[in-house]
């Protein structure tokens, strides 16, 4: 069970580090934000109490230094400036590094961690440190020698199953003692009979009255981790603060306390009183107020109270948390459940019996709708990761000494989680190279006409099934001259070769490529853009390039939605299947052997005017049979051109399940994977990039 709540911590406190980043660089923006502040703070605070709970006491005294600092900023005894935000930062990576210090991974550096504290103190006015940058702005303050008191009620009724997570509310009980002065009734009316008792189980609960100066935020961070885990009514019911309370020494009657508390009804209230004379009756008697007004105050009471029912209940989300390798095993049981139906189809076909086929189609239409609900399931928005280069691009901007913003798009784009996953590093290199090559120093820009501060638009949006995602920014563009003189001088061109834009622009995904003149930790040493074009294509997407002299680029990726159970046609060869994917796919059309004849030996097919160039799948593999009198040619868009694929036969579109090669196929050019049919043949996945490679390279060493 502990082994449990600690891992269920690691996964808690990695997102809380995420929200942390996103805070602290919003609070760049909005520096007198007090939710961002707030925000900030209660991330800290929960990765802390946390933190003690589960036995990560080098996380919990760590993030306390922080918090502690992030309380003054609360306070507005200290103010958001550059520094505090970058130590903030580097004490989150701090942070991330010592949880991936406690599941095994290499140890943080305490040296880090102890000089990002000792920054922090030296931001802390009255402590031998640097008072803040900024002047401080009027504040409204006590007369000196006054300070406010507070006093709330709270009503603290745990669930009976609080104490299985870890928690003891024992702690919070006495974390409360720490801000004043508190007196703490306990009920035992909950207690069941010895036969029904569990003792696991929490069976108490708690009123408190405090009186302290500390405001209703620090009361609310002290239940800020089980809040979802119990009822918590917090209630301020005295402020010395409010003068118009503060002089008045008489307080509520006990009925009132106990009505407040939700202890004792009206009806009841009444009920008691009406032995002797009715509540309201005696406030009529005495001309305080009218009866009508009574019950006007009572439906009041009764109102608001269902209101805020009625908002704590929509409020309240209902998600379950589910660990990723059960959602990759459903997605594999259904694939496996397609290949299946696939075969009942099959069969239900063959066998020509109406009642087989109903079954068949009933059985394939609800697979079809278990499979888009589990695929569903695996969807995250991209918007996740785009946050993440945010603070990316702040570094980044700030080695290159450079300014530039990140603008964001279409964040709610949804994709397959393993797709999300991949993606990231593709996307790190796109920007970096943005940022490095594109976005010009401030003084260049000025000088250019433009603005000193450069843009960086990362977007995404839907487009069939795929999902198309810019990198988009305002800087020089690229230097064809540069590129095409880097291509000769490396011999991937020659200097006679007549090249359009977007094939000079191609040029940049050779390997090694690299038009930076000295080597940087961001750029020159050749890595990157061929990383890049490789990681695209094993998504099966499509990377193009647009380029304007002076004004930016633009980088679109096409990516499919998953990577689980794709679209294909399905093709025949001789005895042998293939598929290729139907997202793809532009049209078929047929090839005879006179047309064959025609090209006089160059795989070159005229379609309605056009040559298309086309790549003989029977030649590529080897195979040695006859071929067909008439062939077909699938015509699809790779990188941007028309390229087509001949094959026997075109059997159709399918519904395809995609299953890894073992290690010893990994290798295999033009293969990207397989699946099973309904007769458990087995076909071959095409990848038509790899494949229109592989013969260009094949070409290019004739020609050598």
């Amino acid at each position: 069970m502990m082994e449990q709540a600690i891992a269920t911590y690691r996964e808690e406190a990695a997102e809380l580090l995420a929200e942390l980043e996103t805070s602290l660089l919003e609070l760049e923006e909005h520096p007198q934000d007090d939710d961002l502040i707030n925000r900030v703070f209660r991330a800290m605070h929960t990765i802390k109490g946390s933190g003690a709970m589960f036995g990560f006491d080098d996380i919990a005294r760590f993030t306390h230094e922080v918090e502690t600092v992030f309380d003054l900023v609360r306070n507005g005894k200290l103010f958001v400036t550059r520094q505090l935000l970058d130590l903030t930062l580097q004490a989150r990576d701090q942070i991330s590094a010592m949880l991936d210090a406690s599941a095994g991974g290499p140890p943080a550096d305490q040296a880090t961690g102890q000089g990002i504290i000792d920054g922090l103190q030296l931001l802390v006015p009255h402590s031998g440190g640097a008072a803040p940058a900024e002047k401080e702005p009027a504040r409204q303050e006590q007369p000196k020698g006054e300070v406010c008191q507070r006093t709330y009620r709270i009503r603290f009724r745990p669930e009976p199953q609080i104490m299985l997570g870890g928690t003891n509310p024992i702690t919070l009980l006495n974390e409360l003692r720490g801000l004043g002065q508190c007196e703490i009734v306990t009920h035992l009316d909950a207690i069941p009979l010895l036969t029904d008792l569990t003792p696991e189980h929490c069976h108490f609960y708690w009123d408190i009255i405090i009186t302290t100066c500390h405001d209703l935020n620090a009361i609310q961070d002290v239940f800020i981790f089980v809040e979802d885990d119990c009822d918590l009514k917090i209630d301020l019911i005295n402020d010395t603060c409010d003068t118009t309370s503060a002089t008045d020494a008489n307080y509520k009657n006990l009925g009132e306390i106990l009505v407040e508390r939700g202890d004792l009804s009206p009806v009841e209230m009444q009920k008691i009183l009406s032995l002797q004379k009715r509540f309201g009756e005696l406030l009529v008697a005495q001309g305080v107020v009218s009866s009508s007004k009574v019950e006007a105050a009572l439906v009041e009471q009764q109102q608001v109270r269902q209101a805020r029912q009625q908002q704590a209940n929509q409020d309240t989300a209902l998600s379950i948390r589910v660990p990723a390798e059960r959602l990759d095993h459903l997605v594999n049981l259904v694939g496996e459940l397609v290949t299946v139906q696939a075969h009942l189809s099959q069969i239900a076909s063959e066998k020509d019996d109406g009642d087989i086929v109903t079954i068949a189609e009933i059985v394939e239409r609800l697979i079809s709708e278990l499979r888009d609900t589990t695929l569903t399931m695996r969807m995250l928005p991209i918007g996740s990761t785009f946050s993440k280069f945010k603070r990316l691009v702040r570094d980044l901007s700030t080695e290159l000494g450079k300014e530039i913003d990140l603008e964001t798009s279409g964040a709610e784009t949804e994709l397959d989680k393993t797709v999300i996953e991949k993606l990231n590093d593709p996307l790190v290199h796109l920007i970096r190279n943005s940022i490095d090559h594109g976005i010009e120093l401030p003084e260049v820009r000025q000088a250019a006409g433009k603005a000193a501060k450069g843009t960086v638009h990362l977007g995404a949006e839907h487009s069939g099934d795929s999902v198309l995602v810019t990198i988009r920014d305002d800087g020089a563009g690229l230097n064809k001259e540069a590129i095409r003189a880097k291509a000769i001088e490396r011999g991937l061109i020659s200097a006679a070769a007549e090249l359009s834009d977007k094939e000079i622009y191609n040029l940049i995904f050779a390997p090694g490529f690299s038009t930076a003149k000295t080597v940087t930790s961001v750029s020159g040493r050749g890595v990157g853009m061929d990383v890049v074009k490789k990681a695209i294509e094993a998504l099966r997407g499509t990377i193009d390039i647009a380029s304007t002299p002076g004004h930016g680029s633009v980088i679109t990726l096409k990516i499919p939605l998953t990577l689980a159970i794709i679209e294909t046609l399905l093709v025949r060869i001789a005895d042998s299947y293939f598929v290729l994917p139907l997202a793809m796919v532009e049209e078929c059309v047929e090839l005879t052997t006179s047309d064959v004849a025609a090209s006089h030996g160059r795989n070159l097919a005229q379609v309605r005017g056009a040559m298309i160039p086309y790549v003989s799948l029977r030649e590529q593999f080897g195979m040695t049979s006859n071929q067909p009198e008439i062939q077909q040619i699938v015509i699809a868009g790779v990188n941007g051109m028309r390229v087509g694929f001949v094959v026997d036969d075109v059997v159709g579109e399918h519904q395809t399940v995609i299953k890894s090669l073992g290690k010893l196929y990994r290798d295999l050019q033009g293969i990207s994977g397989a699946t099973i049919l309904g007769d458990g043949t087995v076909a071959l996945i095409l990848d038509p990039s790899m494949l229109v490679r592989g013969v260009e390279q094949m070409e290019q060493q004739r020609s050598e």
